[in-house]
């Protein structure tokens, strides 16, 4: 049997306290699924990488890959395998520093035959 994914990488949520993380705090739960979005014109990376949980058709930025962990993730996004990565909530600490309290699970699904 194959497996379905495979384990890319974990990291903190970076700029969780900037964004809008506290607008659906509630909602969010371990195992929770996240898109990751190519953020080319960021000012503050050039790789900048967008963690984005979606929530009745509404999309909430929640933060941003590190960016001492982006550069290949961003390179991938850029060349259009936006469905390659799967991303999830690993763990969540409201009891922490903001940058600690959310923990992100990034794996690269198997490619669906056609």
């Amino acid at each position: 049997m194959k497996a379905h994914q495979m384990f890319y990488m974990d990291c903190h949520l970076a700029g969780r306290k900037f964004h809008d993380a506290d607008l659906v705090w509630d909602y969010l739960r371990v195992g929770q699924q996240l898109r990751l979005e190519r953020d080319p014109q960021n000012p503050h990376d050039p790789y900048a990488v967008q963690v984005i949980y979606t929530k009745d058709g509404e999309d909430y930025l929640l933060g941003f890959i590190p960016r001492n962990e982006n550069r290949d993730i961003a390179a991938i996004l850029e060349m259009g395998w936006v469905e390659l990565f799967d991303c999830r909530i690993s763990s969540i600490n409201p009891d922490t520093h903001p940058e600690n309290q959310i923990y992100l699970t990034i794996s690269i699904r198997r490619r669906q035959k056609k």
